[in-house]
């Protein structure tokens, strides 16, 4: 046994109360057992020090809700992640991520799944509104998986230490090879200190650090300025660039001291296009932690495939048919996936009854009933405007496939379906089809019909159809 830890969930009234978990961590698997409930107040503070190796931290949701938790020195961002994993039984999909929000600076970033808590906090003046955010990060390790959809051609080159033009095949090799590594280039708009206006300069990016170019594109070592290393510095987005910085565009990023908070240490930077900024981005956090990232991205996987996190009530689990006088195993396991498959219609439909049935003068299948199958699904978020679900998606990665379905403003009676492509969000409506008294759903104007919106994600989860891609990743709101 490695240590015992407390959680403590806080509900916002007068005096919290919160549940407290003890967290086991034994042979690399985290359980939680719950203890009495216990009474606590609120505090303004990011973190309360218990002891030299207790504090209690707060993290926050989307929706700005938090949660104080009690937790030891040397706890990691995954730890942590994992710790609200369990709690809120939501699927593993390696994608949650822990960010760190500096509101007075206005910025963000991901925190790195192996880097301390508490070492991240210990650069936070005293008493300020910098906060812990919980949420899921799709393209956190996708270039791991996709590396050419974040390294363009024209923006990637042989540095100069090595001999011949690279392999794209062998670019993230490249780039975790500490003897050498590919270079990042372009131009950037840049904001010097104490000035009110962006100027355009070309940047090269190479393992010590960060240059901008004095003389046009110019890559020899008199036109080279150094900006910046990454060894004591971390890159953040900046959250709204436009508004507190006066940028051109909204693809803001910026170049922070660790040890220290003033607004005029930070290097602002700011890229045409969203790609261009998660090129450089995605390239600052390779050269910083190198194969450290690369760990973290593996470290999920091996475990699964050594010792998933399976019960052993789980493990013995046996599907059966109880629709004969006798009841029996069902061995094949195709037979148990289709069995499954009919429980699961079988089930949709008696809840389309049910909900009919109340205040409904049909059994058909009404808008009420498929309004409310629908809105218990993770991908379903109702009164969402078109700007919001652009942020949320942005919010939970720029990759292919993240989607979420929400009502739509200019029409109430249809839905919109706000899928990322190719880095882009594109909105496609989905329109009701009426048929001999039966309420259907369709993208493709009624020749692809779906009795629910469940039926229509499964569909298009499995099929790309008329969209630009499958959808893979649904955007998730959860109550910490």
């Amino acid at each position: 046994m490695c240590g015992v830890w407390c959680v403590c969930v806080c509900v916002h009234v007068r005096a919290i109360r919160c549940a407290s978990f003890r967290v086991t961590r034994e042979a690399g698997l985290t359980m939680l057992c719950t203890q009495s409930y216990i009474s606590c107040r609120a505090s303004p503070k990011s973190q309360i020090r218990l002891s030299p190796n207790r504090w209690v931290i707060k993290v926050y949701n989307e929706d700005n809700t938090n949660r104080a938790i009690e937790i030891p020195s040397d706890i990691t961002a995954r730890d942590i992640c994992q710790l609200f994993i369990l709690k809120n039984h939501c699927v593993d999909d390696h994608s949650w991520t822990l960010f760190e929000q500096l509101s007075h600076l206005g910025i963000e970033r991901t925190i790195e799944d192996h880097e301390s808590i508490m070492e991240v906090q210990s650069t936070w003046e005293v008493d300020s509104e910098n906060r812990l955010y919980f949420r899921k990060n799709y393209a956190k390790y996708e270039f791991f998986k996709k590396p050419l959809d974040f390294f363009p051609d024209y923006m990637v080159s042989t540095s100069s230490e090595t001999n011949g033009m690279m392999n794209h095949s062998q670019l993230m090799q490249t780039f975790l090879s500490s003897s050498t590594c590919p270079e990042i280039h372009g131009y950037l708009h840049a904001k010097e200190s104490g000035k009110k206006y962006w100027k355009k300069f070309y940047f090269v990016l190479r393992r010590s650090g960060l240059y901008y170019s004095s003389k046009g594109a110019s890559k020899e070592p008199r036109h080279l300025q150094f900006i910046a290393e990454f060894s004591d510095s971390d890159v953040y987005t900046l959250l709204s660039g436009r508004k507190t910085q006066g940028a051109p565009t909204d693809y803001g990023f910026c170049i922070k001291p660790n040890k220290s908070s003033s607004p005029r240490d930070l290097k602002l930077l700011c890229a045409d296009e969203e790609h261009i900024r998660t090129c450089w981005v995605t390239a600052i956090r390779l050269f910083k932690y190198g194969m450290q990232l690369y760990q973290n991205f593996i470290q999920p996987h091996q475990k699964q495939r050594t010792s998933p996190m399976r019960s052993i009530s789980e493990n013995s689990l046996v599907a059966m048919d109880f629709s004969g006088q006798k009841s029996r195993v069902i061995e094949n396991p195709s037979e148990a996936l289709s069995v499954a498959v009919e429980e699961g219609l079988s089930w949709r439909r008696k809840s389309c009854h049910r909900l009919s049935s109340h205040g409904s003068p049909s059994t058909s299948q009404s808008p009420i009933s498929n309004l409310a199958i629908h809105r218990a699904q993770p991908w379903f978020h109702s009164k969402l405007s078109r700007d919001e679900a652009q942020r949320l998606i942005a919010e939970q990665g720029l990759i292919d496939g993240v989607f979420l379905l929400r009502d739509s403003q200019s029409n109430p009676k249809t839905f919109v379906l706000s899928l990322c492509h190719a880095q882009r969000i594109k909105h496609f409506q989905i329109l009701p089809v009426e048929d001999e008294g039966e309420l259907f759903f369709s993208l493709d104007d009624g020749h692809t019909r779906f009795s629910d919106l469940i039926q229509l994600v499964e569909f298009y989860q499995l099929n790309r159809g008329i969209l630009p891609c499958r959808l893979k990743h649904p955007c998730t709101r959860i109550a910490l």
